[in-house]
């Protein structure tokens, strides 16, 4: 029988937003992040892709269920889901409730995406958060006009 190709089982990783976590020389870095997505798609085991990156199985589930992961859960599971299944809705956070710092921090950390190449994670690509750039110019946007209502009654 022949063998199925990766590509008909699983979806390349994604552009996501890192887990913002404390650097730690053994901890969950960004590289280590893209490295365990790429492990995943080549490989389909959550448990031998930690262990590729020096991490252990019950780490990954533990990063994958914190605070603010959300975009790299919604990673995983777009590796894990056979193209041509439907598409899981992405990760969405509620805007209104997402302040100031927080946009600026997504902006300044932007959204990455393991680079692949023959099965093995060449690099990591990084772009920059254009929708946290124009939720950060509209607020501000609407800041001024609010300023200059109150100065044009006042």
């Amino acid at each position: 029988m022949a063998k199925t190709s990766v590509h008909r089982v699983r979806r390349k990783p994604p552009f996501f937003h890192p887990v913002a976590l404390r650097t730690r020389r053994d901890g969950w870095t960004v590289a280590r992040q893209c490295g365990f997505l790429a492990q995943l798609y080549v490989g389909g085991s959550v448990a031998a892709a930690a262990r590729a990156v020096g991490m252990s199985r019950a780490s990954a589930y533990r990063l994958r269920g914190r605070a603010g992961a959300e975009d790299f859960a919604w990673g995983w599971d777009h590796v894990l889901t056979p193209p041509g299944s439907g598409r899981r809705a992405r990760f969405r956070p509620d805007w209104r409730k997402v302040t100031q710092m927080a946009l600026v921090e997504r902006l300044e950390s932007g959204l990455v995406q393991p680079v692949l190449y023959r099965g093995e994670m060449k690099g990591i690509r990084w772009k920059p958060d254009d929708s946290a750039l124009f939720r950060l110019l509209r607020r501000e946007d609407a800041a001024a006009r609010r300023a200059a209502a109150r100065g044009a009654h006042g």
